[in-house]
């Protein structure tokens, strides 16, 4: 017989033929913790968040002044901090802004602490001199010594003159004088008298005899000018006046 599925199991072959449920045995004993399972990975970081308004922003409060949401600011002595953008009012009245701190009166000066004691003395180089300062003014002259002036010596004799020192070299020559300017012009002398008449000379031979030309009637037209003018023209020619 043997116990299979909290049951009793009859027959010598194992389990062929079950038989009725066997009663249930106590529980056992709980077996040791398993080992602790791996860390899982690290989740990803998050979204760093807007700044906060520090106090290094704080600046006092000023009726008219666009106020961001978180601004903080100081009025009568109290830091407000606006809840929303654009406050309005002034706070401590207007529910725009929250009390944020209340500045408390000024504590008392505390005891001076003890003079330390004094280092030692420094042992360095001593510093070049400094200039010399300006010389102050001359001091009053002070009052004439008492005392009688003694009496005035006797004058000495005059000694003898000494002999004349030889005389000197002669000097170099001046430069010359810028010549003078020229003097007036003199006066025209007289005409002299006139001078014999040459002896006549020789005759030269005769001339032409100058020809009369003939006659040329006027023009009478800007035509006839040009039949004219050449008529002329012959004319001359014929009385030899022109070639």
């Amino acid at each position: 017989m043997s116990i299979f599925n909290n049951k009793v199991c009859c027959g010598g072959n194992g389990c062929a033929t079950p038989c009725c449920p066997g009663p249930v045995g106590a529980t056992g004993p709980r077996g040791p913790m398993g080992p602790s399972g791996p860390t899982g990975p690290t989740g990803p970081t998050g979204a760093t968040g807007p700044t906060g308004a520090g106090l290094e922003s704080v600046e006092e409060f000023s009726q008219g002044t666009i106020y961001p949401r978180g601004a903080l600011v100081y009025y009568n002595g109290a830091l407000y901090q606006a809840n929303v953008d654009d406050p309005t009012g002034t706070p401590g009245t207007s529910a725009d802004f929250n009390l944020v701190t209340v500045t408390g009166p000024t504590g008392a000066t505390g005891a001076t602490g003890p003079t330390g004691a004094t280092g030692p003395t420094g042992s360095g180089a001593t510093g070049p001199t400094g200039a010399t300062g300006a010389t102050g003014p001359t001091g009053a002259t002070g009052p004439t010594g008492s005392g009688a002036t003694g009496p005035t010596g006797e004058t000495g004799a005059t000694g003898p003159t000494g002999p004349t020192g030889p005389t000197g070299e002669e000097g170099p020559t001046g430069p010359t004088g810028d010549t003078g300017a020229e003097g007036a012009t003199g006066p025209t002398g007289e005409t002299g008298p006139t001078g014999p008449t040459g002896p006549t000379g020789p005759t030269g031979p005769a001339g032409s005899t100058l020809r009369t030309a003939a006659a040329v009637s006027d023009a009478t037209s800007t035509t006839d000018i040009v039949t004219q003018f050449n008529a002329l023209l012959t004319s001359l020619r014929d009385a030899g006046i022109l070639q």
